[in-house]
């Protein structure tokens, strides 16, 4: 079993910055890669990045140059740095690690407001 907890989500201004935690415990040798995602008002739920266990990353296209995903193995915690934020970037944001066989494992989500 793998639980997830995410903090660093809160209110930020438009062109600001935040970086997003999320640390993994439990079985985490099974997890083979983490990702971010988020769910805005209204919306479908939308993958941002997604980091391996070897370090290969990926974004989604509109989050490209503006947000990195980046890890440190020895506090089991990936970070989401994001930069230049928009307020269509206003969206709970959730840390998943896949599971094969099953559902997967997600955080609780963090909120992320991008208002002036």
């Amino acid at each position: 079993q793998v639980q997830l907890v995410e903090s660093g989500g809160g209110l930020v201004q438009p062109g600001g910055s935040l970086r997003l935690s999320c640390t993994a415990s439990g079985s985490i040798d099974s997890i083979y890669s983490m990702g971010w995602y988020r769910q805005a008002p209204g919306k479908q739920r939308e993958l941002v990045a997604r980091i391996t266990r070897i370090g290969l990353s990926n974004y989604a296209d509109s989050m490209k140059g503006r947000f990195s995903i980046s890890r440190d193995n020895a506090k089991n915690t990936v970070y989401l740095q994001m930069n230049s934020l928009k307020p269509e970037d206003t969206a709970v944001y959730y840390c998943n690690a896949p599971q094969v066989g099953g559902p997967g494992y997600w955080g609780q989500g963090t909120q992320v407001t991008v208002s002036s």
